[in-house]
């Protein structure tokens, strides 16, 4: 089971602007501008987890998986709307969201599937969540494509000294897989 890209306004207003100061991660984000050898590329699959995602009994707990998992709904209904200023603003470093954002906008089209959000994991201050994303499209040549990605989310802890924004989930790096 996968979430959909939808846009809701709820998700956006939730995720938006959002502005992290801690350093960038040392892991620059794969670039996702699709080579040929890619095009008509159908074998790529979301892990098959057959469990369905239950729907929310109320609020989602901001500080939740779940809520890491609207960020990345919400990056994929910008880019596929390519709103790409709005897709860079769920990134915590603009300098990594904008070479991203570069090889998307080569693409026709680009889309996602997202697969169930992995659990949190705390390192130093802050806290992770990695959600299995597939890539799908057409690149510049028209051709189609798909492509298996981590999206890897992170917040700061309620720690003394860290800002709203550092303490809201942001895409911290994309890795794409072979």
């Amino acid at each position: 089971m996968h979430y959909r890209p939808l846009l809701l306004v709820v998700a956006l207003a939730a995720c938006s602007q959002v502005e992290d100061k801690a350093p960038a991660s040392d892991v620059v984000a794969n670039d996702v501008a699709l080579d040929a050898n890619l095009s008509g590329v159908d074998d790529v699959a979301l892990p098959d987890d057959r469990t369905p995602l239950e729907e929310p009994n109320g609020p989602i707990d901001p500080k939740s998986a779940e809520a890491a998992g609207q960020v990345v709904q919400s990056f994929g209904a910008l880019i596929e709307q390519k709103r790409w200023a709005e897709a860079e603003a769920v990134w915590g470093d603009a300098a990594t969201a904008a070479r991203f954002s570069a090889g998307l906008k080569r693409n026709r089209e680009t889309h996602i599937e997202i697969g169930k959000p992995g659990l949190p994991e705390g390192a130093a201050g802050s806290i992770s969540v990695t959600l299995p994303i597939i890539f799908y499209g057409k690149d510049q040549a028209g051709a189609n494509f798909r492509k298996a990605a981590d999206v890897i989310l992170r917040r700061v802890n309620d720690v003394p000294g860290s800002t709203d924004a550092q303490r809201k989930w942001h895409i911290d790096r994309i890795e794409t897989k072979s």
